[in-house]
């Protein structure tokens, strides 16, 4: 999809909640694409040994029994992790700014001296902040899927979010091919600042709601 032989992974997680310093992550999907074709589809429950929030259970439809049947341990999906998350690879997201602040601290707590290194070694894109220099507001990823006229998944599910996203993001690429320009490149709310870690190697840009489509020299990055 980019004209270059690259890795990308697309992924999502489903968590016990916000405060990615103390929730867990308790599903972790990722579709790998290399050369333009599908690789890999990983999804993954993750078996915290603590009770699930009832409002999340609401929302993702993942229950105590799923997790604790159907769960591996959270050292496991690290090492999936490492594994997979080699050098250069290209991070898509939707909001990438909260998953990969998951993944961060799920790193760090099993692999304390690797993390940092691991995550700065990986390019990064947020389609929520490519969504908000194309579409007027809302910018949920369900939002992206009705503006490209993308059949619907079972939202806050980790794997189908994934899988929708994977769509949304060769629509945008359809629609104008400057996706490049966003690698590592997040946009924020001036009115809330940025949510949670800055990494450094990512570049903070506040970023306004548009009621259009920007021109190709207005995007964001190039402000």
């Amino acid at each position: 999809m980019w004209g270059i032989q690259i890795k990308i992974i697309f992924f999502d997680t489903e968590t016990t909640g916000l405060d990615f310093r103390n929730c867990k992550i308790i599903e972790l999907a990722m579709v790998t694409v290399e050369n333009g074709e599908i690789i890999e589809e990983y999804d993954e429950f993750i078996n915290i040994h603590q009770p699930i929030p009832p409002g999340i259970t609401r929302i993702t439809s993942i229950t105590n029994d799923m997790i604790k049947n159907e769960g591996i341990e959270e050292e496991s999906v690290a090492q999936d992790l490492k594994e997979r998350l080699t050098p250069d690879t290209l991070m898509i997201a939707h909001n990438a700014q909260f998953d990969l602040s998951f993944i961060y601290y799920l790193l760090k707590r099993n692999f304390p001296a690797e993390a940092d290194d691991i995550v700065s070694s990986l390019n990064w894109i947020d389609t929520y902040t490519v969504l908000k220099d194309r579409k007027k507001y809302p910018h949920k990823l369900i939002d992206a899927v009705h503006h490209y006229d993308i059949e619907e998944v079972h939202f806050h599910r980790a794997i189908d979010d994934t899988k929708a996203l994977y769509e949304v993001t060769k629509a945008l690429k359809r629609e104008r091919n400057d996706l490049v320009e966003y690698v590592n490149v997040f946009g924020y709310n001036p009115k809330y600042g940025v949510s949670g870690l800055t990494f450094p190697f990512i570049e903070y840009k506040a970023q306004y709601y548009s009621n259009f489509m920007k021109s190709d020299d207005d995007i964001l990055p190039r402000k």
